[in-house]
């Protein structure tokens, strides 16, 4: 499979995967179904794309800007880092997702912070932590 291919097939299962998680929050296996089905096929699809495009001196290039803007020239590598950020979105959103319910946060308030998360995700995390201290009057390590 070509990284254009991947990086579509992808693109569309998290797709599938936010869908299920802003239109379905209360289904409670859209919680296994999307952490243990959609990001772990991300973390499969992450390490096969690194296993088999990295070579063991591209380590090293993680210790500089010019380093890593190498390693991102290689349609591979930046398909690879694109996984490795729906992955990691989607898992923030499930984060939101949980962490709301928990919180009685009304999802009405977290469907526009699932959204920021999907295209922006830390400025979508970040809004949805000051929501939730706003809510519960806590600082944020004490209500996790």
């Amino acid at each position: 499979m070509n990284p254009e291919s991947i990086f579509q097939l992808c693109n569309t299962i998290a797709l599938g995967g936010w869908i299920i998680l802003i239109l379905l929050p209360f289904w409670l296996k859209s919680d296994k179904f999307i952490l243990g089905i959609i990001i772990t096929l991300f973390c499969i699809v992450y390490v096969w794309l690194v296993l088999s495009n990295f070579e063991i001196n591209d380590f090293s290039k993680f210790g500089s800007l010019a380093g890593v803007m190498e390693l991102f020239s290689r349609k591979e590598i930046v398909v690879a880092g694109w996984v490795h950020y729906l992955a990691f979105d989607l898992l923030a959103g499930l984060f939101i997702k949980r962490n709301a319910i928990r919180y009685g946060i009304s999802h009405w308030i977290v469907i526009p912070v699932l959204l920021l998360t999907f295209m922006l995700g830390p400025l979508g995390l970040l809004l949805y932590l000051i929501i939730r201290m706003i809510s519960t009057k806590q600082y944020f390590s004490e209500n996790f």
